[in-house]
């Protein structure tokens, strides 16, 4: 999958490795819905490659074969272990990054969603940042830079990364969906355009369009649908996503609302979305009480 935007971001990566100008530690912050998650991965190559061409790895060495095939002795790639990058994972990976190169270049580590460092994982982390071994590379990536440790980002250089325009986003997805329609309207509910070429494929972009629809009747009548009512445990992260975006398009759009009415529907999609990422941690929850909560909320609202 060919993604236009990332190719800046690996090309000036490239010339500062090719000018040893290189840090040790970088923050990737982009969202894997635009491709942080290839984005870091490439940019390791290109750190391990030992051709580097002005346009990432060359792809033909004995280290991109490695890396390739997953078998290369000085790249370290650490995801979550459940909802948490663990403090063992870590201590693991710092000891490991202390030994000596086995091919005789740089050891480089991914951390993905480095923002699922707990405390203690991230502590151990901080003396590596401070004090990496000699040819030591460490990227991480990260959907919410917002939500890293200070610790943690301040001791790491930004890859600089100019998200793509809607327009570019649209015309990307045409060619990889083939569509002629706009559907970027949701793109704040996929994450990134790699997320909605995947819903594409399937039924849940269909599933989005019901979820606005069912949503508009219901935010209308101060009822909720029937088929909120019966919604699929699995889609309450949309549901209450596509509210939001539902919320924050009115404001864009009816310009002539009242000034207070206003603030107290700003208000209330904070609210909305304070709740999604709450509910991410407590997956107990009656979401058909919850969603007549929003609506009586938003109805009593516009009765004032």
């Amino acid at each position: 999958m060919e993604l236009p935007w990332l190719t800046p971001v690996i090309g000036d990566f490239s010339e500062q490795l090719k000018s040893q100008h290189i840090g040790h530690a970088y923050l990737v912050g982009v969202h894997n819905g635009y491709g942080g998650e290839i984005l870091s991965l490439a940019l390791a190559k290109a750190a391990l490659c030992q051709t580097v061409t002005s346009q990432g790895a060359c792809g033909f060495c004995k280290a991109c074969q490695l890396v390739e095939a997953n078998n290369h002795p000085d790249f370290y790639h650490i995801l979550a272990d459940g909802n948490q990058i663990k403090v063992d994972q870590v201590r693991e990976l710092c000891r490991k990054l202390t030994a000596t190169s086995q091919q005789g270049g740089r050891r480089v580590a991914v951390i993905g969603n480095c923002e699922k460092l707990n405390q203690a994982s991230a502590n151990a982390l901080l003396k590596t940042l401070e004090e990496p071994g000699k040819e030591t590379l460490l990227l991480l990536q990260s959907d919410t830079p917002s939500r890293l440790m200070a610790t943690i980002s301040s001791r790491c250089q930004r890859i600089h990364f100019q998200a793509p325009t809607r327009e570019e986003i649209k015309s990307w997805l045409s060619l990889e969906s083939g569509g002629k329609s706009d559907v970027t309207w949701c793109l704040p509910v996929m994450g990134g355009p790699l997320e909605l070429a995947k819903a594409l494929e399937g039924e849940r972009y269909t599933t989005l369009l019901q979820l606005r629809k069912d949503w508009s009747q219901s935010l209308s009548s101060g009822h909720l649908c029937a088929n909120l009512i019966n919604i699929n445990e699995k889609q309450v992260s949309d549901a209450l996503k596509v509210l939001y975006l539902l919320l924050r398009q009115k404001l864009v759009k009816q310009t002539d609302l009242d000034a207070l009415l206003r603030v107290k529907i700003t208000e209330f999609s904070a609210k909305v979305m304070e709740t999604y990422h709450r509910l991410l941690l407590m997956p107990n929850v009656n979401y058909l009480a919850l969603f007549q909560s929003f609506i009586l909320e938003y109805y009593e609202m516009g009765k004032k």
